[in-house]
């Protein structure tokens, strides 16, 4: 796979990432073995970004990753992140701490679960709006000039936020959902992170499963899968969802392609500064979305898929409310 530069600072990833948070948490039952699998089979195809959180688990995620990355760290970019008040008992509820405290004690702990001696890529999962942006980012510059963490990154953060941010510490990337069903970063963080020559990493760039037309009911979730409480897969919002991504089917067979490998394809080419990072726990998976990377879409087929699912079309918040509240918008 060819490789694409995060940002301006000197980070180089693959062209696509992985997410590794659906292998231990979220999305039905772990599988640490198709996890392992999956993460060996992503290094064989050039997929070299992985991305995890000490949230995801909580903690197990990390330690999964660093199983798989054992004896060739050096061949992978690793992305990890800290911000969220981690209460194992309760893992769905959530608050933030971006304290500089939490952030040095959280790099400390994720380095060790990862068994690596630094990481390529820390963020900030949430924004904590109790916490001046400059105190958090200049405790995590400390960490870069510590040599535990090379690059900066934010999550779901406002294009003010971002402004202030940098001009603490430089920002490398900030990981936002973004996908056909989810165009929020275009209103005004894209044009943010481009003039500041941030990189932006779309997470969720498949519409948590919905855009590869292999979700056709709730019936074909796990029972314990998150996307049962999400507002985008509940009743209503479902039905209008699927005549969106059915759209997204046809036009994927009209290219012979799969609707996820054209989803993947319409990120990628909305810019050389975007990767997007599908999760799975499959081999079989990742190998269909690695290869949407050589995937060429023309000015028409973009249009096409624009128009396939206009903002508008899409039902339901992409969070519940209480999640939406800790988006920094």
């Amino acid at each position: 796979m060819h490789r694409r530069k995060l940002g301006t600072q000197g980070l180089e990833v693959s062209a696509q990432g992985l997410g590794c948070m659906g292998m231990s948490w979220a999305y039905g039952a772990g599988d640490e073995q198709s996890g392992l699998a999956t993460i060996h089979r992503a290094l064989e195809l050039g997929v070299t970004f992985l991305d995890t959180a000490e949230a995801y688990g909580p903690y197990v995620n990390e330690e999964l990753v660093g199983r798989a990355i054992a004896g060739r760290r050096d061949q992978f970019e690793i992305a990890t992140k800290f911000g969220f008040v981690i209460n194992p008992d309760r893992p769905t509820d959530r608050g933030t701490d971006g304290s500089a405290e939490n952030a040095r004690r959280v790099c400390e702990a994720s380095l060790k679960r990862l068994g690596v001696d630094y990481i390529d890529l820390y963020y900030q999962h949430r924004v904590d709006p109790q916490v001046p942006i400059e105190e958090t980012v200049g405790a995590m510059g400390d960490l870069v000039r510590e040599g535990k963490v090379r690059y900066l990154g934010l999550s779901e953060a406002s294009a003010e936020t971002i402004r202030r941010a940098h001009a603490t510490f430089p920002i490398t990337a900030v990981q936002s959902e973004y996908s056909l069903w989810t165009r929020d970063p275009e209103d005004h963080v894209l044009g943010t992170l481009r003039e500041l020559g941030i990189g932006l990493v779309a997470y969720s760039p498949l519409g948590r499963g919905f855009l590869t037309g292999q979700i056709r009911s709730l019936d074909d979730l796990p029972a314990d899968d998150w996307r049962r409480t999400n507002p985008r897969f509940q009743e209503a919002a479902f039905a209008e969802n699927l005549q969106l991504a059915d759209r997204v089917t046809e036009l994927a067979e009209q290219k012979a392609v799969t609707p996820a490998q054209l989803a993947l394809a319409w990120v990628m080419c909305k810019g050389d500064d975007i990767i997007p990072i599908p999760g799975t726990k499959s081999p079989a998976r990742l190998e269909e979305n690695a290869a949407a990377a050589d995937l060429k879409l023309s000015a028409q087929e973009l249009e096409q898929l624009d128009n396939a699912i206009s903002r508008d079309a899409v039902a339901g918040e992409r969070y519940s409310e209480s999640m939406m509240a800790l988006l920094n918008g």
